[in-house]
């Protein structure tokens, strides 16, 4: 079992996004990454995702550029939290959704400093994530201990993340994912649907986790 008291940093895998990276962000990792390296298309299988399943009381975890919010179909009377560690993606994706005046938080997901206070949403949403936190899926499941607190009795939690080797990447993902781990964008080299469905069951009583090409797409709530 990994030692679970083993600080696992996570820097890297925030401080790539700077604003530079952002303008390209849309187009390289919604557009052609999404399409042909992991086979999961943004537009068919990702938004629909996401909008399936928002609430008008939302936090958006991990907001990259805040593509999700600004295509979510969201409503003038749309409450939405921004929860990110990197300030160049909270005011990208904040000026992007403006008009719904979203509240924005910084914080640590594995570290959290208790920014979120004692609030809970109808919905909380973490889309390519994971994928970018180190650590074993264990490890990485403090974010699920942590969302749960901040989860309403019927609300429900989800999200996206790109697998590990295991999953069997084409050649352009085996290159993505390779050059990602080493550089610590990525942390996911061991990550598996099977230990993705695991770390969700130790704190939602439902849960659904279904793969399209190398994603995962899950859901988790508290039930009864």
């Amino acid at each position: 079992m990994q030692n679970q008291s083993r600080h696992v940093d996570t820097k890297d895998g925030a401080a790539v996004y700077s604003p530079a990276v952002l303008k390209l962000y849309d187009w390289w990792v919604l557009g052609i990454s999404n399409r042909y390296a992991w086979g999961c298309p943004t537009r068919s299988v990702l938004l629909p995702f996401y909008r399936r399943h928002l609430s008008g009381d939302h936090l958006d975890v991990g907001v990259g550029t805040g593509f999700y919010p600004a295509h979510g179909g969201m409503p003038a009377t749309q409450k939405i939290s921004l929860l990110d560690l990197n300030r160049n993606s909270l005011a990208a994706a904040c000026a992007r959704i403006a008009h719904l005046h979203p509240v924005a938080i910084e914080d640590d997901v594995l570290h959290p400093s208790g920014a979120l206070g004692a609030r809970q949403y109808d919905s909380i949403s973490l889309f390519y994530l994971l994928h970018c936190l180190p650590g074993s899926m264990e490890e990485k499941a403090a974010v699920f201990a942590l969302l749960s607190r901040h989860l309403t009795k019927n609300g429900v939690l989800y999200g996206a993340t790109i697998l590990g080797d295991e999953a069997g990447h084409n050649w352009f993902g085996g290159k993505l994912m390779k050059v990602y781990n080493k550089k610590g964008i990525f942390g996911n080299a061991g990550d598996t649907l099977e230990g993705l469905k695991s770390a969700l069951g130790r704190h939602f009583a439902e849960t659904t986790v279904e793969r399209h090409g190398k994603v995962a797409l899950f859901t988790a709530r508290l039930g009864a």
